[in-house]
């Protein structure tokens, strides 16, 4: 990606001062000349102004009234204020309607040339902080590609076939497949993972805020638009911009990306004039695009601009000899954000869920090991943690006669049911059948039954 030079803005009445200023700074930025605060107004509603160098006496609106309308309408700008006298009240009332700094004519060019760059480093802090809460989710962990699976080295080969490359990539598949977690993975494996990764969840975003997140926004352009704000646009530029869920994008604002896409620059809400952009695009969907296309709710133009390199995510039942590892991987993670130490998952209990269909896919197994290790306090994650419909899952596949499914069931979730009550009294047979009122005599013959007495045996002389 070209670097692209920072727009500062010389704001002084007099040319002896602002000329040579403006021909000091112009090898590292672009330089916008004004002699008054009324065409440095003027200049702002036409040009994207990032940080400004402003004269406190100028004829017409003075530098102090035109500083307040600036941070006001365009709180992003870093303003230097300089003045040709020393006069500490407008240095303290520079300082507090925002000036980044404040300093005398009296010093030198490269002094001016020193302090701009300083601003210009805030202004990148502040952009960072602005990115980072941009995000809309957790670090760039490794769930996707841990497996052995087939279908996960192919993917994971892709990945660093196109990382390297700028060109837009489509993510295709089911929800809870890890399509963000991909899109983090070629961010990072680009090259770039320094720079910024702004993820955005089209379908998460109210209709009537779409634009303005996206674009970004003017004062005024709505009710509610009290000041200038950025969108996720500018905040990509120079890294990457994740869009998921594209297929939900409203069909007016399909123009409006295509055009971010081909132009390489987006106009604010309520703005008029370009803004330049400079990022590498991601897009992921659940949805078939093509048939959206044939329905007429996608732009054709901007389907065939997203799909340059596709890539279809497997569903975790397409690559269920993962589940093993994926699910150790999970029990690491959430042992360390638990304080807790479960050494592992059983091997019976490990088959159990490799029999599952996963409709979640892997955030659904994600979502179980979460739950089973916030409130286990064994040392394994056995049958007994499952919830009842994987049992029922595993009970569906192996027995073909369902006329005694039922049966099947209701007793793994009673034998469940009593394991956990054993466990809770500390597997006291007396304790646990009073705290489920029922006789000693009906507590032991139901252990009898489930075959749980010699379980409690156990667990006891542990």
């Amino acid at each position: 990606m070209s670097e692209r030079k920072k727009s500062v803005m010389v704001v002084d009445g007099d040319a002896e001062v602002r000329e040579p200023l403006a021909k000091a700074l112009q090898r590292e930025y672009h330089v916008l000349r004004a002699a008054t605060g009324e065409v440095a107004l003027q200049l702002m509603v036409k040009e994207d102004v990032e940080l400004m160098v402003l004269d406190t006496h100028l004829t017409g609106i003075s530098g102090i009234e035109l500083l307040k309308i600036t941070k006001e309408n365009y709180p992003y700008v870093e303003v230097v204020v300089v003045s040709a006298t020393r006069d500490i009240d407008v240095a303290i009332e520079a300082m507090r309607c925002g000036a980044y700094h404040y300093l005398s004519k009296a010093s030198d060019i490269d002094q001016v040339r020193t302090l701009i760059g300083h601003a210009s480093e805030r202004q990148d802090l502040n952009r960072h902080v602005m990115r980072l809460r941009a995000e809309v989710s957790e670090q760039v962990d490794r769930e996707f590609v841990v497996g052995t699976s087939r279908s996960t080295r192919e993917v994971v080969e892709l990945v660093r076939k196109v990382a390297p490359l700028p060109a837009t990539v489509l993510i295709l598949g089911e929800s809870g497949t890890g399509k963000e977690v991909l899109a983090r993975l070629i961010h990072r494996e680009s090259g770039a993972g320094d720079s910024p990764f702004v993820a955005v969840n089209l379908a998460a975003i109210p209709n009537d805020l779409v634009e303005s997140m996206l674009f970004g926004h003017e004062k005024g352009a709505f009710t509610g638009a009290t000041r200038q704000q950025l969108g996720k646009f500018e905040l990509a530029t120079g890294g990457t911009l994740f869009l998921d869920e594209v297929g939900d994008l409203r069909y007016e604002l399909q123009a409006k990306l295509l055009r971010a896409i081909q132009e390489g620059e987006i106009e604010r809400v309520g703005g008029s004039r370009p803004i330049k952009t400079d990022f590498r695009l991601i897009a992921a969907t659940n949805t078939d695009l093509a048939k959206a296309v044939k329905a007429g709710t996608f732009r054709e133009d901007l389907f065939y601009r997203l799909n340059v390199i596709p890539i279809q995510l497997p569903a975790l039942r397409d690559r269920i000899e993962d589940v093993p590892e994926l699910a150790s991987f999970f029990l690491r993670r959430f042992n360390v954000k638990f304080r807790r130490n479960i050494q592992g998952i059983a091997d019976s209990t490990l088959r159990i869920l490799a029999a599952h269909w996963w409709p979640g896919n892997i955030r659904e197994l994600e979502n179980l090991i979460e739950r089973l290790v916030a409130i286990s306090d064994k040392d394994w994650i056995t049958d007994e943690d499952l919830p009842i419909e994987f049992h029922v899952a595993q009970l569906s596949a192996t027995e073909p006669a369902v006329e005694h499914l039922l049966d099947s069931a209701v007793s793994t979730f009673e034998r469940n049911f009593i394991v956990r009550a054993l466990e809770k009294e500390g597997w006291n047979v007396t304790a646990t059948a009073r705290s489920l009122g029922v006789p000693l005599s009906t507590m032991k013959f139901k252990m009898d039954r489930l075959d749980i007495r010699a379980l409690a045996r156990v667990r006891r002389g542990s």
